[in-house]
């Protein structure tokens, strides 16, 4: 069985062919700059067991001349790995909030079409252009069955002492406003892989998830479930981040506004384009900051340790919330790839039994590794995280029940 994944966002649809029998994908690629001047779709295929690629350069109008281009791609005689689109008995859609009504992967009914666009101020970035992706897909590849992976999913285990806002009742009972927490197929994938390297029983593992990209969040994973995680009522809060400020005084909000003169509008794109790493550096990009860094640069010291604090405080706030802390494991682009911050995030932690192993971490084993000194008490991974691989194993396990 094949299962197309598909990530649309505001300017660009992501995607994925994978084969479920062997948990592969046989194409992927990206539709990029979509309504811009001059958009490209990147198309990756399997021939002869190796992926290749082609590089298309066009005007992308909008998201439904993106995934037909992709459909014909899928099923042309040079570029493609299907014959027809009845070889795609299901597609699996990456959504961000499913609030409180959606808490597990289901078929995208009328019902649920109207929850994602009741939705829709509460995720106003993510939502409307996930949902446009799903429309133009049901579209394209009309007689597959379309299947909704929230990214908000595995958070709803969250007790309410953890999920609640000290605001008035109102504002959650009337508007929904509490914490729902975002990166939840992620998050999932790489605690239940951990899961498996722990012994593979759930029950009694605490584990902290470390997502580290562009966008970062963590997550305390207590017998296989989310008790709490970094990100909020959207995905501003938390940890520093390439361009958002993560965690910040409400005060400034309010004085920016009040007393300095922006507008709320100005305030968020502040907060979620200006901020992070692109404030403290002058780079959203990681590697900019390590190489700086590696070159004894003292700025790029100062936002490395100022950026790793804030991981630190959190595992340490994520152990006392579980009762202690069986397993690190980190994530995501930044946290795959960049030992000095796994470094820099476990130090200092000796006394609640976190101990890094330098050289375990810089000679780089079979993945997913194991980076924990011998005579560490808590276990530090690496894991790569497969969000795609993740989605797909939701759709197929829906469609066959």
């Amino acid at each position: 069985m094949k299962i197309l994944v598909l990530n649309s966002g505001s300017s660009s649809i992501k995607y994925q062919l994978i084969d479920m029998d062997t948990r592969q994908p046989i194409s992927a690629g990206l539709v990029d700059r979509i309504g811009l001047d001059e958009g490209s779709i990147t198309h990756k295929y399997m021939r002869d067991g190796e992926m290749k690629k082609i590089v298309e350069v066009m005007t992308i109008p909008n998201h439904t001349v993106g995934l037909k281009r992709v459909a014909e791609l899928l099923m042309s005689p040079e570029y493609g790995v299907v014959s027809s689109p009845d070889e795609i008995p299901a597609v699996g859609h990456r959504m961000v909030h499913g609030g409180e009504f959606i808490t597990d992967t289901c078929f995208i009914t009328p019902e649920v079409e109207e929850k994602i666009k009741e939705l829709y101020p509460l995720a106003p970035l993510h939502n409307p252009p996930t949902y446009q992706g799903y429309l133009v897909a049901r579209e394209v590849f009309p007689a597959a069955r379309h299947v909704a992976v929230f990214d908000t999913a595995f958070h709803q285990t969250m007790p309410a002492k953890a999920y609640l806002y000290a605001i008035p009742e109102k504002f959650y009972k009337e508007h929904g406003i509490r914490k729902y927490g975002f990166h939840g197929t992620s998050h999932k994938y790489v605690s239940e892989r951990a899961i498996e390297l722990l012994g593979g029983k759930a029950e009694g593992t605490r584990i902290i998830t470390i997502h580290l990209g562009n966008g970062c969040s963590m997550a305390a994973v207590k017998d296989g479930k989310c008790v709490d995680t970094t990100m909020g009522l959207g995905p501003l809060n938390g940890l520093i981040m390439g361009t958002r400020s993560g965690d910040i005084d409400p005060s400034v909000l309010l004085h920016m506004i009040q007393q300095l003169g922006y507008s709320a509008e100005e305030v968020a794109h502040i907060l979620n384009k200006e901020s992070g790493l692109k404030a403290l550096f002058g780079s959203s990009d990681m590697r900019d900051v390590e190489s700086a860094y590696h070159e004894g640069d003292e700025h790029a010291k100062f936002v490395h340790e100022m950026y790793c604090y804030r991981i630190r405080q959190t595992i340490a706030s994520y152990a006392a919330a579980m009762g202690g802390v069986d397993a690190l494991v980190f994530t995501a682009g930044v946290g795959e790839n960049a030992p000095f911050i796994r470094m820099g995030a476990c130090s200092d932690l000796e006394f609640m039994g976190i101990k890094l192993d330098l050289e375990k971490d810089l000679g780089r084993n079979p993945e997913p590794f194991e980076i924990q000194a011998d005579d560490s008490r808590v276990k530090i991974y690496v894991i790569p995280t497969n969000e795609e691989l993740e989605i797909a194993t939701q759709t197929y396990n829906l469609i066959k029940e």
